[in-house]
Order: C-alpha cells, then sequence, then structure tokens
C-alpha cells in the first residue's frame, strides 16, 4: 500500500511540476525568486551528490548502503523535496492565481505523501532510522 500511495505521490508531483511549466509559471524574472530557485538547485546537488550512486525510484523504495546522515541529511532528512518545494513556492508567488496555488498545493501535497511513505519504508529497513528522525527535521529546521 505505501508503495502505490508513493507512486501517486510521485504523478501528483511530476503533474505539478509539468502544470506549473505549462502556464509559464515555474521560472520568473524577479531578483529574490531567481536567488530562491539557485538556492534551491545547489541544495539539490548537494543532496544527490552526498546521496551518491543510489538511484531514485519512481516508488519509494529503501536502498541498500547504509541511512545517509552527512552532507544536507545531517540538517533535513529530506533536501531533495525540500528542494522542490523551495524552487515552486516563490515561483508560485510571482505568478499567483488560483490554478497556480492549485498547482503547488498538488506538488506539496504529493511531496508530503511521499515523505511518509518513505519514512516506514526506511524505518523499515534501517531500525536507527527513529534515532535519526528524532533528531532531524523533516524539511524545515525547527517547524517541520
Amino acid at each position: 500500500m505505501l508503495k502505490a500511495l508513493s507512486a501517486i505521490g510521485y504523478l501528483g508531483m511530476v503533474g505539478g511540476l509539468i502544470g506549473l511549466l505549462v502556464t509559464k509559471s515555474l521560472i520568473s524574472a524577479a531578483p529574490l525568486v531567481i536567488a530562491l530557485q539557485a538556492a534551491a538547485i545547489a541544495l539539490m546537488f548537494w543532496a544527490r551528490i552526498t546521496f551518491g550512486r543510489r538511484s531514485f525510484h519512481l516508488v519509494a523504495n529503501p536502498t541498500a548502503g547504509g541511512l545517509v546522515t552527512s552532507g544536507p541529511y545531517r540538517y533535513i532528512r529530506h533536501p531533495i523535496y525540500t528542494a522542490v518545494c523551495l524552487f515552486v513556492t516563490p515561483a508560485v508567488a510571482a505568478h499567483i492565481s488560483w490554478l497556480t496555488v492549485f498547482l503547488c498545493g498538488l506538488i506539496w501535497g504529493s511531496i508530503l505523501v511521499r515523505i511518509f511513505c518513505e519514512e516506514r519504508l526506511v524505518a523499515a529497513r534501517y531500525p536507527e532510522y527513529r534515532e535519526y528522525a528524532a533528531h532531524t527535521p523533516r524539511m524545515i529546521p525547527f517547524l517541520f
């Protein structure tokens, strides 16, 4: 069930991103938006480099090789999802409409579904995840 939900979350996230791209609402010329999106890209690259050769799966599937707790994973448990939200949210704020807010909500909601599915699956594979999760926020230090 968790894997099926994570696939639905993935499709929702990709669908929302495609919707923002098609409506030309994913990129903005506003300097603050550009700065935040550049930070999001840097965070995503840092996370991918830290994660190593492990692959990203359509369906949440914890990979072999141990729990990654270094790099950005030292500060937040889901830096790639955080980067996606940091990239999308300022763009939506720059192109605010009912449609863009809906698409942003779809992306955020889909990411949350994936996070909760992945966390349960990773905790089942790596018992030390519970200790790591107790001391590391999901996405936003001191909040979530």
